[in-house]
């Protein structure tokens, strides 16, 4: 398996779990009366189920993108920090322009 798609199974694996510990902390501290709303409806199941998913695909991509930002490339040895590449060797050049 390539290694960008391993990295990215891992990083939703823990962006899942992480988002299974936060629902699971809203119902425990029952924030605006969650646990009370997903136990005494009818459909509260799916209401958690909802919020774990959702939660789940946000906290992934989070964390997958925190993981590409955080890759260091060891050839990046440029001692320009602005991002673009700056030739040793200017020389100026001379160009003529027609005056009217």
């Amino acid at each position: 398996m390539p290694d960008l798609i391993r990295l990215y199974i891992q990083q939703c694996i823990i962006g899942f779990i992480l988002s299974a510990a936060f629902v699971v902390l809203l119902f425990a501290f029952n924030v605006m009366n969650l646990w009370h709303l997903v136990t005494h409806t009818e459909g509260g199941w799916l209401a958690a189920f909802l919020l774990f998913m959702f939660n789940g695909i946000v906290f992934s991509g989070v964390q997958f993108g925190i993981a590409i930002m955080r890759m260091k490339d060891d050839d990046d040895d440029d001692d320009d920090d602005r991002g673009m590449m700056i030739p040793r060797d200017a020389v100026p050049v001379r160009v003529a322009a027609n005056r009217r």
